[in-house]
């Protein structure tokens, strides 16, 4: 049942000195900006008006998100520093006498409303700052960065002993909760180790046969995996054929590691089919899985010297000159930086409601189409550094002072994601699947934006 706020006031409250209850400017402003019903729009159809258990009030939820974000908080942590705190209380809506929700069930409501609720929010954000004149987004910066995924580096050896390891340890449960009638699948974890210490000595050696005696090895590892999916898929046969015989509790669990230990056997059968084709010589494979727990994490690489490779989601921001991102997207894979250009100018349009006067980006950004697109589209200065070699017009195009300066400010938003990065979770992100992290994103982006305004109207 939707419930919007929790307006009772408690006799504790009242006895509490003023100095208590007064919160700190920040909150303060935060909480003034939120106390708009049209916060409430995108939520109102999780929820039935009258039936069902009385949910987490909405405003409740918003606030408490936002200081997980704000300060970079777990979800327990953040439960009990909500419970020590009264001025966190206040500003949550959560009375003195009552209990503080705990972090399971914000971590759910999160799972249930989604990313596209949450972008919703964003964008009811943005409208009404826009509409309070806090932000007038004339000029946007452009750049994209990486949210790294909580895993690690991958190779073909451990890749597969992870898919056996998850695949006997799933297998395991369903004989435990069938109670024998389905048997054991057998544990191979020991052969496995031993060869994957192999491919770690093989590799710090520096002998030249050491590349085909890593590959041997790893096709050895593969086959292994291969025998335990096809044990696997008949422990699922013998699941659902036992499932019958068992109470109603123990059978919707079996259909519960069932449905895990398909989408596992799915994972490793990938995974094997990528180390067969890279052991015949096929280094440039499409879709490749880099983690048996996060399928969408992708390869990227952006040219840094200290991470050639990053392992993870694409993000692209737009940033308005007063440091509110006006619109994000997050990318499985790696689309050039190019193609993502015109439609973030779009989406901002679509947000703000006017098209922004300058738009600066870095050489990523650049092709004559981009620019071409964008002065059609109103955009007065557009300043991208031209790739690769440039000619005498180009140059001096390029050492306007406009141009230059626009270069400035977009530097500055190097900062800006460096800033989210540390202090709003988009730096090294342990939710999972494409989804989540889409919630993830929009979260940091909501508390990171209310910060800024919380600023502006100080």
């Amino acid at each position: 049942m939707l419930r919007v706020d929790n307006k009772q006031i408690s006799i504790f409250e009242y006895m509490l000195p003023e100095e208590l209850k007064k919160l700190p400017d920040e909150l303060a402003m935060v909480d003034s900006f939120l106390n708009d019903e049209k916060f409430i729009e995108p939520f109102v159809e999780h929820f039935h008006k009258t039936l069902g258990r009385p949910s987490t009030p909405v405003q409740v939820y918003l606030r408490m998100m936002y200081l997980k974000r704000r300060y970079n908080l777990g979800y327990n942590e953040l439960e009990e520093q909500v419970k020590d705190r009264i001025s966190w209380r206040i500003f949550c809506h959560i009375p003195l006498g009552e209990k503080v929700p705990d972090g399971s069930t914000l971590c759910k409501l999160t799972e249930k409303f989604g990313s596209d609720t949450l972008d919703f929010l964003n964008e009811c954000i943005i409208v009404k700052a826009k509409e309070e004149g806090y932000i007038k987004a004339k000029r946007v910066r452009v750049d994209t960065t990486v949210m790294e995924s909580n895993i690690h580096y991958p190779t073909d050896s451990e890749l597969l002993r992870d898919g056996i390891r998850v695949i006997t340890r799933v297998a395991k449960k369903i004989s435990e909760v069938s109670r024998g009638l389905v048997e054991k699948l057998r544990d191979r974890g020991r052969s496995v180790k031993k060869r994957v210490l192999k491919v770690v000595k093989l590799a710090s050696r520096r002998s030249r046969g050491k590349y085909e005696e890593v590959r041997k090895i790893t096709g050895e590892i593969a086959d292994i995996a291969s025998d335990v999916v096809k044990d696997a898929k008949k422990i699922i046969r013998k699941a659902k054929e036992v499932k019958g015989h068992l109470k109603e509790e123990c059978s919707k669990k079996i259909d519960k590691l069932t449905e895990e230990l398909k989408s596992y056997v799915s994972i490793v059968e990938k995974v094997i089919e990528q180390t067969r084709k890279v052991n015949e010589g096929d280094m440039h494979i499409a879709g490749r899985i880099v983690s048996i727990f996060d399928e969408g994490a992708r390869p990227i690489k952006r040219g840094k010297v200290h991470k050639a490779v990053e392992f993870g989601r694409k993000v692209l921001l737009v940033e308005s000159e007063e440091g509110v991102i006006t619109y994000y997207n997050v990318y499985e894979g790696n689309p050039g930086d190019e193609t993502l250009l015109v439609g973030g100018v779009l989406r901002h349009w679509d947000a703000v409601g006017n098209i922004p006067k300058e738009v600066a980006a870095d050489r990523g950004f650049y092709s004559s189409d981009n620019e071409r697109v964008l002065r059609e589209l109103g955009v007065k200065r557009v300043s991208i550094p031209k790739r690769g070699k440039k000619s005498k017009e180009r140059q001096q195009y390029e050492s306007r002072t406009w141009f230059r300066r626009l270069q400035r400010f977009r530097a500055g938003g190097e900062a800006s994601i460096s800033h989210m990065k540390r202090c709003r979770g988009l730096g090294r992100s342990s939710v999972r699947g494409t989804s989540a992290s889409r919630s993830h994103v929009a979260l940091g982006i909501m508390a990171q934006n209310l910060w800024r305004l919380a600023q502006i109207m100080a």
